[in-house]
Formats: structure tokens, C-alpha cells, sequence
């Protein structure tokens, strides 16, 4: 249970506020967990920590949509657990040298594909998923985020926290990776991340009962 001692809430009301406001989306944060842990149970773990950390900062939420909000913290506890484990990168990801190399990966496949247009016929969804599994983690939050969040660019941005410009840099670049990996056959037959449905924005809460906040 979160400490309900904190003078910013003012219960019951505040609470009430919170279960409208954010329980609606554990689904995508969940769902964001476990693409970004590539683990159930970690998932679980960071979706609860970070629940409790909403609750505790929610006398600062200034109302409008709460799913962004909540993802914010759900990618930032994911950070902060890589920190603790000492599993975070050792250098802090630059989109200049990202994307540098990924037009050079482009100009030396020559593949001539719409990226957007293979994703739309792979009907493979398990294949997919592998091939997104190997995704950077800076490609691979933006792809969740757009693709089975449905989010639009500006609640990404905000969520993880770069200018729309980078954002959209980062999606095209995500996109192209994944047809390379699609086209080239790349993507293994098996990967620890299990196909996981997009949430779909809140109503679907299937998992909201887990936590008792």
C-alpha cells in the first residue's frame, strides 16, 4: 500500500481522482514494462513500483490524459532499477551517431522497401516481435509507444522526454531497422519477449486489480 500520510493528497477525493485517472492505463504500462524489461515478472515489478510512485506524486498531476503521465514514470523506474542493477548503458544514447549509422547500414543494403509498408504485410506476429526485441531501446520505446499505443507524437515526446522532431527522427529509424531485420530473415523463431496486445488507451484494465492502491 502507498504511504498515505502525504499532506499533498487529500484523501478520499484524491484517491478517487487517481483511480480515474491513471488505474485506466496500467495496461499500457505494463505493456511498456515488458517491452522495455523483456521479462514478466520484471515488468511486474516495475509496473507496481511505479504505480506507487504515482500515487505518491499525484498531488503534482495537473489533470488532462493520465496515460503519458504514468508511462513517464513507468520508463523512469525501468531506468532507475537498470541503474541499481549497474545494467544501464555506459554511455548515454546519441541519435547523431544512431542515425549516421543507420544510413550507412541503408545505403550499403540498398533494400528499396517502404519500411512502413513491409511491416504492414508481415502477417507474422510472433516474427515481429523478435525482430522488435532487437531494437535498441531508444527505437524500440518509440515503436511501442506508436504502433501498439496508439500515442501521438507529442504525449511521446513526453514520455520520453526529447523534442517531437527526435521523436519522429527515432520512429523512421525504427521502422527501417525493423524491415532490414524483416527482409534480411534476421529476427529468431523464438524470443523471451511473448507477443503482447496493444492496450489500447483506457478501458482495457485488465490488470488494475493486481495493485491495491
Amino acid at each position: 500500500m502507498p504511504d498515505l500520510s502525504d499532506h499533498q493528497l487529500d484523501l478520499p477525493t484524491d484517491a478517487q481522482r487517481f483511480a480515474q485517472a491513471v488505474l485506466p492505463h496500467v495496461d499500457a504500462a505494463y505493456n511498456l514494462a515488458r517491452w522495455l524489461s523483456g521479462d514478466a515478472q520484471d515488468a511486474d515489478d516495475i509496473v507496481q513500483e511505479a504505480c506507487l510512485r504515482a500515487f505518491r506524486l499525484f498531488g503534482g498531476f495537473r489533470g488532462g490524459d493520465g496515460r503519458p503521465w504514468l508511462l513517464a514514470i513507468v520508463r523512469n523506474t525501468w531506468f532507475s532499477e537498470c541503474a541499481r542493477r549497474k545494467q544501464a548503458p555506459s554511455q548515454p544514447w546519441n541519435d547523431e551517431v544512431a542515425n549516421t549509422a543507420d544510413v550507412a547500414g541503408d545505403e550499403a543494403g540498398s533494400y528499396g522497401v517502404d519500411p512502413v509498408a513491409l511491416l504492414a504485410r508481415i502477417d507474422d506476429v510472433r516474427r515481429v516481435h523478435a525482430a522488435l526485441a532487437q531494437l535498441p531501446v531508444p527505437y524500440r520505446e518509440v515503436i511501442v509507444l506508436r504502433e501498439l499505443e496508439d500515442l501521438p507524437y507529442r504525449d511521446i515526446a513526453a514520455v520520453v522526454d526529447a523534442p517531437i522532431g527526435t521523436v519522429m527522427s527515432r520512429l523512421a529509424r525504427a521502422r527501417q531497422q525493423l524491415a532490414r531485420l524483416l527482409t534480411e530473415d534476421h529476427a529468431p523463431p523464438r524470443t523471451n519477449v511473448t507477443p503482447i496486445r496493444a492496450s489500447g488507451g483506457a478501458g482495457n484494465c485488465t490488470k488494475e486489480a493486481r495493485y491495491e492502491l
